[in-house]
């Protein structure tokens, strides 16, 4: 066969099937030309519109990440937008040198670990309760759970603040005549988050709870019979079977724990963790801007320029996520899947 043959072969081939179109088309009466010409439009319409949105929300992260790395020649030159002419990591230096990075990460992973793995244990079993047992008022208390996830944290400031701050373990030390113990530390912290009132645990305890309630009796119908106990039941059956939506609670706590600034800067103020050396970036880096102004010039130093300050937190957010990112680069697969076997029993 020869070339000319090759490349004719195609050709034919495209026209038999178009002019099978056309014919198809005109037994249709035209409706199969309205119907391909629907989706494409549509299907156009749909890739602009995502293009749109994810653009919308990567932009302000691709503006950061662009500007983290400019050095001050650039951020001073109009002409430099979104590329830096003179890239550099010596903003990344600075940022993980003020913010002690390596130590609160350290100690941030080791906290938020604990307290997501007790805050998803703690509303495994409430949700458990809600889902299989009936009790007095529990209509009224799965209605202050909602209530939890309707009323921001920001509402009950003050009297959480004076509660922990003066805590009195329900009135026993004031029984003994003891003074008042200040729980604003990591401990009152653990103590919320284990008895399901940390941060969205209203939130983790109505999927949960939803979930389980879709779970087959049978199951534990059958553990009963075999002489499990309520406990066993919950910690054998429920809890492996529950186990996408578990994930996804874990994760959700995890995330939601590490960028958290409310319950970080009331119980962990001198821990150091990343949610509040982010916060006080700004703080210190304008701090370390005037002790290098007054070592270099001698006297009162100055403030930074807005564009570096900018620059600084732009970083300082950017390192700070940048663990989170990871754990769901890894976790992907998993969380999707729970994610979609949660939404489908839900």
């Amino acid at each position: 066969m020869t070339k000319a043959e090759k490349i004719t072969l195609p050709k034919e081939k495209k026209q038999s099937r178009i002019s099978k179109y056309v014919e198809r088309n005109k037994a249709s009466d035209g409706y199969l030309f309205k119907r391909d010409f629907g989706r494409i439009v549509g299907g156009t319409f749909k890739v602009i519109l995502l293009f749109g949105l994810c653009f919308l929300i990567l932009q302000p992260l691709l503006h950061q990440i662009s500007a983290s790395f400019m050095s001050s020649r650039d951020l001073l030159d109009s002409t430099v937008i979104s590329i830096p002419r003179n890239p550099t990591l010596g903003n990344y230096r600075l940022a993980v040198q003020l913010m002690d990075y390596w130590g609160a990460l350290a100690r941030t992973l080791g906290i938020t670990f604990i307290s997501a793995f007790l805050q998803v244990a703690a509303c495994s079993l409430v949700a458990y309760g809600f889902a299989r047992f009936n009790f007095p008022l529990k209509k009224f208390w799965f209605a202050c759970v909602i209530l939890t996830i309707l009323i921001p944290p920001q509402v009950i400031m003050a009297p959480m603040f004076l509660n922990f701050r003066f805590f009195t373990f329900f009135g026993f030390t004031r029984l003994f005549n003891l003074d008042a113990v200040n729980m604003l530390n990591m401990g009152g912290l653990l103590m919320m988050v284990a008895t399901g009132m940390g941060l969205r645990s209203g939130l983790y305890i109505f999927m949960l709870r939803q979930y389980m309630r879709n779970m087959p009796k049978e199951l534990e119908e059958a553990a009963y019979v075999d002489g499990c106990s309520k406990l066993r039941t919950f910690l054998t059956i429920i809890i492996p079977d529950a186990m996408p939506m578990l994930v996804s609670c874990f994760l959700f706590a995890f995330v939601w724990s590490w960028t958290d600034g409310f319950y970080s800067s009331m119980f962990l103020r001198g821990q150091g963790v990343m949610a509040v050396q982010m916060s006080a970036l700004a703080e210190t880096f304008r701090d370390y801007f005037i002790s290098q102004q007054i070592a270099l010039a001698g006297g009162h130093g100055f403030g930074p320029p807005t564009a570096e300050l900018m620059q600084m937190i732009s970083t300082g957010l950017l390192i700070g996520i940048a663990p989170i990112v990871l754990i769901y680069v890894f976790a992907q697969r998993m969380f999707v899947e729970s994610i979609g076997q949660s939404g489908l029993k839900m």
